[in-house]
């Protein structure tokens, strides 16, 4: 019985770090777009009547930028939430089948 109460522990904490490995790719769509931002605003600044179609542009870039982050925490979720159970179950039922 030890040996599963190890075996849960380590599904709980590979779970744990596979939510915190896929959270680090919300660091991307933060770099992505505080320098889209940047960008656009270095536009309007040279030119300042083309304030409309920069803008419409650098926030259709951030949706499309930002979706990373939302999947990866999706997975973050599903990792913290779902798996471990999943894990456990299929673990437990492989077990007393032995």
């Amino acid at each position: 019985m030890e040996s599963m109460a190890i075996a849960i522990g380590i599904i709980l904490g590979c779970c744990a770090l596979g939510a915190g490995t896929a959270m680090i790719a919300g660091i991307g769509p933060g770099i992505g777009e505080g320098n889209a931002v940047a960008k656009a605003c270095e536009a309007i600044g040279r030119q300042p009547e083309s304030k409309g179609s920069v803008t419409t542009t650098m926030l259709m870039g951030c949706a499309v930028a930002e979706t990373t982050g939302l999947y990866a925490l999706v997975i973050a979720i599903l990792l913290i939430f779902v798996a471990p159970n999943l894990l456990v179950d299929i673990l437990v039922s492989t077990m007393s089948s032995l």
